[in-house]
C-alpha cells in the first residue's frame, strides 16, 4: 500500500466503464506505472474482438452467451498489464481536494479504506485510512446506490458543485449516447465515466445494454490521457 500511495492514474470502479478505462488507459500509456484502479450495441463489439470474446451477431448489436464471459475476460486481461493495480476488498470513502497552482479547487487523490471498515463506521470504533495521491482521478462507480454515485454526491457535500442533476428514468435510446458524448472532466482533476454521469448530469438511465459503458469508459482513458500528458507533474501532484 505504501508504494501505491503516490500514483499515476486512479480509477474508482471496476464494472465495465472502469475496467474498458483501465485497459484502455494501460494500452495507450505503458509508460504510466499505476493505474488503480448481455447485451452490446454497434460499433463496442470492436472491443469485444480485440479482447477475443465470443458474441452473436444480430444486426444493430451483439449478444455474449453471459456477461460473466466479458466481465472476467476484461478484468483477466487488465489484471495481466503491468502498469495495473487492483485493490480488492477496498472503497474509496472521500476525495483529495486541495488548491492548485492556479488557487482552484482539485481532486487530487483518493481516500482509501477496507471495505467492511468503510461500511460499518456506524457499528465500530474508527479506524484510520490511507491516502493515494494522483494528478488524475476517474470515478466510475455508477448510478446511486450503497457505494454508487459516490464521488458525484461527494461533490456536492464538499462544495465544489451546487446540486446534482438526478438520474432520470430509464430510455435506452437517448441515454447511450448521452453518457459517452458527456464523458469528460467535471471538476479539475476528477473525470466521470459511465452511469455516474446520469446522477450528476441528470441524464436517462440505460438497463441492460453496455455499448455505452465500453465506449465511456475507453472516452474517458483519452481525456485523461491528455491531461495526464499536457501536465506537469511532479510526485503524484500537478504543479503546471
Amino acid at each position: 500500500m505504501y508504494e501505491r500511495s503516490v500514483s499515476d492514474i486512479v480509477i474508482i470502479g471496476a464494472g465495465s466503464a472502469g475496467l474498458s478505462c483501465a485497459w484502455q488507459l494501460a494500452t495507450m500509456h505503458p509508460e504510466v506505472r499505476d493505474i488503480r484502479l448481455f447485451i452490446i450495441r454497434k460499433p463496442a463489439d470492436r472491443f469485444l474482438r480485440e479482447l477475443g470474446v465470443e458474441y452473436e451477431d444480430e444486426g444493430a448489436f451483439v449478444v455474449v452467451k453471459h456477461a460473466a464471459l466479458f466481465t472476467s475476460t476484461l478484468l483477466s486481461r487488465v489484471l495481466a498489464m503491468p502498469n495495473v493495480v487492483l485493490f480488492n476488498a477496498t472503497a474509496v470513502e472521500d476525495l483529495i481536494v486541495q488548491e492548485d497552482f492556479r488557487g482552484e479547487q482539485r481532486v487530487a487523490g483518493v481516500v482509501i479504506n477496507w471495505t467492511l471498515v468503510a461500511l460499518n463506521h456506524d457499528t465500530q470504533s474508527c479506524m484510520d485510512p490511507n491516502t493515494i495521491t494522483a494528478p488524475v482521478v476517474i470515478s466510475a462507480t455508477g448510478h446511486d446506490g450503497p457505494m454508487g454515485a459516490f464521488s458525484a454526491k461527494r461533490l456536492i457535500s464538499a462544495g465544489l458543485k451546487k446540486e446534482l442533476g438526478n438520474m432520470r428514468g430509464l430510455d435506452m435510446s437517448r441515454a447511450e449516447p448521452t453518457i459517452v458524448n458527456n464523458t469528460r472532466e467535471v471538476v479539475p482533476g476528477l473525470i466521470f465515466a459511465g452511469m455516474e454521469l446520469s446522477e450528476h448530469d441528470g441524464c436517462n438511465r440505460m438497463g441492460p445494454t453496455f455499448g455505452a459503458m465500453i465506449a465511456s469508459g475507453m472516452k474517458a482513458a483519452h481525456v485523461a490521457s491528455k491531461i495526464f500528458s499536457s501536465s506537469k507533474i511532479v510526485r503524484g501532484k500537478v504543479v503546471g
